[in-house]
């Protein structure tokens, strides 16, 4: 059989070669811009261990402040049933007798003032409680005219059981220079022919003991006023009006250096 030589599809090149296949044109080709200087981006990364301090801290302050309010309803119930069971009252002080002895007022040549003082005072200490025990420390005792000084004394320490009452004395003496202001108020004072007012006052502290309580030492202050002095014909000693009196216990809370 004779063979067929079948012709080539693809066109011989000059020298005999078969060509290579042309390339299909792509287009063209965006030149792209590469900066060697431009940083590289990197997405953001949180700093979870900063995350988690700030939570615990939140968490901290949360609690903390739970605990805090749940320590104020508790001492606010416990002190109202403690209120309701005992009727807790303020003790009370009541002037019955103020002697003065000596009130002498002299002016030298030197227009130098002074003033000499004594007085013998009387108290009665009531503790109205049926569950309470006071415990007194010695108390400072200042009488005033005017806001004048013109008695200094003390009070022993004492102890005012339940329902009980207890009589205290102090001696009242001062010995004093005065400045023009003291001096006038001083003269148009002792020149009164109704007498002039006196005011006691007495600062001490005092410990608290209910049933199986015990408090710490809190301050307190007594004043006096409602008292009506006269100053002493001669020897013998005048006795003070103290029909009008009254006293009034206020506590004495010291936060640094000031006193309330």
């Amino acid at each position: 059989m004779t063979d067929r030589v079948h012709p080539s599809s693809k066109p011989a090149g000059a020298n005999g070669s078969t060509p290579a296949a042309s390339t299909a044109n792509p287009g063209p080709v965006k030149s792209q811009l590469y900066n060697p200087t431009r940083p590289v981006y990197r997405p953001p990364q949180y700093n979870r261990r900063r995350r988690s301090s700030r939570s615990i801290c939140c968490c901290c302050c949360f609690w903390s402040a739970i605990v805090l309010l749940a320590l104020i309803l508790l001492s606010a119930i416990a002190g109202a049933v403690l209120y309701v069971l005992y009727r807790p009252h303020r003790p009370q002080f009541s002037v019955t007798n103020l002697r003065i002895a000596k009130m002498k007022l002299t002016t030298a040549t030197d227009s130098s003032s002074h003033l000499t003082t004594l007085l013998n005072l009387t108290l009665i200490d009531d503790n109205p409680n049926n569950h309470m025990v006071f415990f007194y420390e010695p108390f400072t005792v200042t009488a005033f005219v005017n806001s004048v000084p013109i008695g200094n004394g003390s009070i022993p320490a004492f102890t005012s059981d339940k329902n009980n009452q207890s009589s205290l004395r102090a001696v009242l003496s001062d010995s004093r220079d005065l400045d023009t202001d003291s001096l006038t108020s001083m003269r148009s004072d002792l020149k009164k022919a109704d007498g002039f007012p006196v005011v006691i006052q007495m600062d001490t502290k005092v410990v608290l003991k209910m049933e199986w309580l015990k408090s710490k030492r809190v301050g307190i202050r007594v004043t006096c006023d409602g008292i009506n002095g006269k100053v002493p014909a001669g020897k013998k000693p005048s006795l003070a009006s103290v029909t009008e009196s009254k006293c009034k216990v206020d506590l004495r809370i010291k936060i640094w250096k000031f006193s309330f």
